[in-house]
């Protein structure tokens, strides 16, 4: 049984490379499409497993991860900057305040379907415009949830994480690590 994570995040290789596992990445390219009014939790969820059930339906035999993650404030969802502009709007909102980030994982194989999420809260410092200006020059917030990566240049703005570190990448690994073991992926060799 080979284990694939149907997520094209960078970070979110990276972080199974750190974990040790021999996986493959497959792509779902599934256009995503969840029922209004859910909870930050269930909407995730929802959209972690339409990934994940993409791939799982070309490779039933395998294990397969989805994932997906958002930040939360003001009682709004928040995802990926749809440019520049959106996502200097995004630090404005941010800058200075507290947020949530959820990320789900849905983990598929012949032993059943395992879908949960993890809630992280993230303490954000107060921004200057010019700030806000140069860090999305970077180009660093293009293609993360909030507008900004923890494990990047996004972190000289990052006061306080309250939580697990890792679900702010895109990866709660400790929730993985779980849920992995009750699909019968054994991620401790030796």
């Amino acid at each position: 049984m080979r284990l694939i994570l149907a997520s094209q995040s960078p970070r979110r290789r990276e972080v199974l490379k750190l974990m040790g596992l021999d996986f493959e990445v497959i792509v779902s390219n599934v256009e995503e499409n969840a029922p209004e009014n859910l909870s930050p939790e269930k909407l995730v969820c929802a959209l972690a497993l339409q990934k994940a059930q993409a791939v799982y339906l070309m490779h039933p035999e395998d294990c397969v991860i989805g994932a997906d993650t958002i930040v939360f404030i003001d009682e709004k969802v928040i995802g990926k900057p749809a440019d520049d502009m959106d996502a200097k709007r995004i630090l404005n909102l941010l800058q200075g305040r507290t947020h949530e980030v959820y990320t789900g994982l849905a983990v598929l194989s012949s032993t059943g379907r395992d879908v949960q999420a993890e809630r992280t809260k993230v303490v954000f410092a107060p921004m200057s415009q010019e700030e806000i200006d140069w860090y999305v020059s970077t180009g660093e917030p293009g293609d993360k949830a909030g507008a900004y990566g923890v494990q990047g240049l996004g972190s000289l703005f990052v006061e306080k994480v309250e939580g697990n570190y890792f679900n702010v990448i895109g990866m709660p690994v400790p929730l993985l690590y779980k849920m992995l073991n009750g699909a019968g992926i054994k991620v401790l060799n030796g």
